[in-house]
C-alpha cells in the first residue's frame, strides 16, 4: 500500500462516520432529550428499547441491511448496495441508539432542581429541549464522541453492505482486516496506527471543546 492509498482510506473512514454520526446527533440528541423531558405510558420501554439497541451486533445490521438493499430487496431500486451511502447508512443506524440513549442519560444526570426550574419556566417544548441540551452538553458531548468511536472502528456491517472495494469502499477497519488475511502484518500495524491517530485526533477536538464550554460557565 503506498501513501497515497493510505491517504484515501483514512479521508473515507473519517468522512463516512463523520456524515453518520453528524445525521444520528442531529436526530439522537433531540430525541433523547425530549424522551428525558417527558412523561408517557411506555417511556420505560422505550428507554429498555434504546439500551438493547445500543448493543446491536453489526454483523446482523449489515446482513438485514444486505438484504434490504440488494436487488431482490425492497430498497433495491435505490442502487447504494456497495457504495459509501450503504456504509453511512449501517453506521448512522448503528450510532443512532447510541446517541439516543446517552443524550438521556446526560440529561436525566442534571439537578432535579435545574430540570424543575426550566420546566416552571413555561417555555415551549422546544426550546425547554433546547435548554436542557445546553446544560447536558459535556455529557453529550461525551456521547458524540462515544458514537464516533463504534462508528470508525466497526467492520462487521461496512463490510458487508459496502464490499471492502480498493479505492471505494475500503476504510480502515476493513482494510485491517484484508490485510490481515493477506498476511501483510506491517501494513496492518501502520493501519492501526492510523486508527490510534484519529482517536488521539478526536479525543483532543472534545477535551478542547470541553475545557472552552467550561470557562464559559465559569
Amino acid at each position: 500500500m503506498d501513501i497515497a492509498e493510505l491517504i484515501q482510506i483514512t479521508l473515507l473512514s473519517i468522512q463516512v462516520s463523520g456524515v453518520a454520526v453528524v445525521l444520528s446527533s442531529i436526530i439522537g440528541v433531540w430525541l433523547g432529550a425530549y424522551i428525558a423531558t417527558s412523561e408517557f405510558k411506555l417511556k420505560k420501554l422505550t428507554i429498555t428499547l434504546i439500551n438493547t439497541l445500543m448493543g446491536t451486533p453489526p454483523v446482523l445490521l449489515g446482513l438485514i441491511l444486505y438484504l434490504l438493499l440488494s436487488r431482490s430487496g425492497p430498497l433495491g431500486f435505490l442502487g447504494v448496495l456497495f457504495t459509501p451511502a450503504a456504509m453511512i447508512i449501517a453506521q448512522f443506524l448503528l450510532t443512532l441508539p447510541i446517541v439516543t440513549g446517552l443524550a438521556i442519560s446526560a440529561v436525566e444526570s442534571l439537578p432535579r432542581e435545574l430540570r424543575e426550574y426550566i420546566k416552571s419556566l413555561a417555555l415551549p417544548a422546544h426550546y425547554e429541549v433546547l435548554l436542557l441540551i445546553n446544560e447536558a452538553r459535556t455529557g453529550i458531548i461525551s456521547g458524540v464522541l462515544a458514537a464516533f468511536s463504534r462508528a470508525v472502528s466497526e467492520v462487521g456491517a461496512v463490510i458487508i453492505v459496502g464490499g471492502n472495494i480498493r479505492y471505494y469502499t475500503r476504510v480502515l477497519t476493513t482494510a485491517i482486516v484484508y490485510y490481515t488475511n493477506s498476511g501483510e502484518f506491517d501494513t496492518v500495524l501502520w493501519l492501526g496506527l492510523v486508527l490510534t491517530l484519529v482517536y488521539f485526533a478526536i479525543n483532543a477536538v472534545v477535551l478542547l471543546l470541553r475545557y472552552r464550554m467550561g470557562e464559559r460557565s465559569d
